[in-house]
């Protein structure tokens, strides 16, 4: 057993771990950082880059064909093998090799294996050889675990072998026939990438198509999907799965109707990973989601941070959002105010202060990379009338905008922008069209400057754009 010290323990080196790491380091302190399987985490190889590499040569292909000229230039389908070999590319074939230079470049200090809280600022780390290395930190502890696949209670479903969204992203063929459960992002896009690939896939949408939506957007893709080919079965729900000696997977609906299919994936949601990282050293139950305080330290049931304040969790874990780009937002954030704390200076965690998340509450930008994309950030118009906001809701057809007409034939899209009346700015935005993701971060820098109207009308949208969308918004909403 060997024993080494740092300013600051890390566990868990996804992009939210390495980015508390790399925040603490810049700040003139030393950090470490545990991790049990490979640099990078779920982001770089089971979620967002194999994902979207999955889905991106099929966007490419449909822009061409919606294009005269372009779509004259285009034969043949895709290339399945070519679209695997890509996203193994982006996956990095499944070695951090490159994450792990990144962090001795940086000055980070990387220890394998499983890490576990023994007590107040102390981790032990067991290695695959079982040998034990015990970490000790000066100032803090983050845990930045992330998340794995929710499978739930359905009988037979854990013995027929489902794919979570890591078989999914991985995948080493295209199954003829693929049953998704679940209908919100991750089921949509995969639905979506599956489709292009060559799979005759079925969705099981309990709660329907991306539900946390604006309504427009999931009714978009739905109609999108079923225009692929896909069997998108609104409510239903299994009640039973199994598969047979030659593989087939059987799922009986509660309705008693069945769907055959060769893999099935569930993505109804997430767990987080908490379950053997010692929480029960510090009073905190193992298996839950943490709860954090203002500046994402771990807080006890009576809502005050564990004894010390050393403790902090950002990513998946706190629940506050569940997006790799949020993580990262949060990560700037702890590996920000561990520093100030660590050196005595001034914490601020007031709204949109550099030691608080606000974003988090006010502000998440999320894109869908399904057919149509779905490009969203803040409230939606039901959210932002739970919250007790005073709204108006200002619609366009995006399709009707000139430089959507140019962008391709037969455009097909929407807008939306929630204004919070009472203050005359934007609370929340949703896009829905093809290629719509680039236009998202002007809404959030809108969103977050809590821009007022008045002002929002000297930002002239260059002619002709896609983005000539806000004047159209703006003189739907009137002046």
């Amino acid at each position: 057993m060997s024993a080494n010290t740092y300013d600051v323990i890390v566990i868990g080196a996804g992009p939210v771990g390495e980015n508390v790491a790399d925040r603490v380091v810049q700040g003139g302190l030393t950090a470490a950082i545990v991790e049990r399987e490979l640099v990078g985490g779920e982001c770089s190889y089971w979620a967002c880059m194999p994902t979207k590499a999955l889905l991106r040569s099929a966007a490419a292909l449909r822009a061409a064909r919606r294009l005269p000229g372009a779509r004259e230039a285009v034969t043949g389908d895709l290339d399945a093998a070519a679209v695997l070999a890509r996203r193994d590319s982006f996956a990095s074939h499944w070695k951090d090799d490159g994450q792990v230079s990144w962090l001795d470049s940086a000055g980070i200090a990387l220890h394998r294996g499983q890490g576990r809280i023994r007590s107040p600022r102390v981790v032990e780390v067991t290695g695959e050889d079982g040998v034990t290395t015990t970490l000790t930190a000066r100032h803090a502890v983050v845990i930045a675990t992330g998340s794995a696949a929710l499978l739930p209670d359905i009988p037979g479903l854990l013995t027929a072998k489902p794919w979570s969204s890591r078989e999914a992203a991985a995948a080493s063929a295209v199954p003829s026939r693929l049953a998704v459960i679940g209908g919100g992002v991750v089921a949509s896009e995969m639905a979506t990438a599956f489709a292009a690939l060559g799979a005759s896939v079925t969705v099981l949408a309990r709660d329907g198509v991306l539900p946390l939506a604006e309504p427009f957007a999931g009714e978009r893709v739905t109609e999108s999907l079923r225009k692929a080919g896909v069997s998108v079965l609104l409510g239903a729900e299994a009640g039973a799965v199994k598969r047979d000696g030659d593989g087939t997977v059987h799922i009986t609906l509660t309705t008693g109707e069945q769907v055959e299919a060769d893999e099935v994936l569930v993505a109804i949601g997430r767990t987080p990973n908490t379950q053997d990282i010692g929480l029960d050293a510090v009073g905190v139950t193992p298996g839950s989601w943490l709860a954090v305080d203002d500046t994402l330290r771990v807080v006890g049931d009576d809502g005050k941070a564990l004894t010390g304040g050393w403790l902090y969790a950002a990513g998946d874990v706190n629940r506050r959002v569940l997006l790799t780009h949020q993580g990262k937002y949060q990560a700037r954030a702890v590996g920000d105010v561990i520093v100030a704390r660590a050196k005595g200076e001034a914490v601020d965690d007031s709204p949109w202060g550099r030691h608080a998340s606000t974003a988090d509450e006010r502000a998440v930008p999320q894109v869908v990379f399904t057919e149509p994309e779905i490009a969203s950030v803040g409230l939606t118009a039901a959210a932002a009338e739970a919250a007790g906001i005073r709204t108006r809701v200002v619609d366009h057809d995006l399709g009707a905008v000139a430089g959507s007409a140019l962008h391709a034939d037969g455009y097909q899209g929407h807008a939306r922008m929630v204004v919070d009346e009472d203050r005359k700015v934007i609370v929340g935005f949703t896009l829905v069209g093809p290629d719509v993701a680039e236009l998202l971060h002007a809404a959030t820098i809108a969103v977050v400057g809590e821009i007022p109207l008045d002002r929002l009308w000297h930002a002239v949208p260059a002619y002709p754009t896609v983005s000539e969308v806000w004047l159209r918004l703006l003189e739907a909403y009137g002046r």
